[in-house]
């Protein structure tokens, strides 16, 4: 079984910067793609950025020269780094891992707040 911590959120003005940091820890086979999902009240959880073990990457369009997500391999642990941050971007994100075994299970983080003040 994998568990993923987050860490990182919190409260900053629009234009600032935050790190939110998700390492994984427990048993598992091979980790997979690793990313950040988001939440927003009322609405279905959508992509923010994922990473393959390819090193491709996957933006939401919103977040495109913003946001920049990378991985610590040696640490099981997967970053978003967000930049120039705005009110819209308020919500509660999750990280995400997909195991690289039979059946391709996912994981997902208890989810970390960002709230980003006008």
């Amino acid at each position: 079984q994998v568990q993923l911590v987050e860490s990182g959120g919190g409260l900053v003005q629009a234009g600032g910067s935050l790190r939110l940091s998700c390492a994984a820890s427990g048993s598992f086979f091979r980790l997979g793609a690793m990313g950040w999902y988001r939440q927003f009240p009322g609405k279905q959880r959508d992509l923010v950025a994922l990473l393959f073990t390819s090193g491709s990457t996957n933006y939401a369009d919103s977040v495109k020269g913003r946001f920049t997500i990378s991985r610590d391999n040696a640490k099981n642990t997967v970053y978003l780094q967000m930049n120039d941050l705005k009110p819209e971007d308020t919500a509660v994100y999750f990280c995400y891992l997909r195991e690289l075994k039979s059946g391709y299970p996912t994981y997902w983080g208890q989810g970390t707040q960002v709230t980003v003040s006008s």
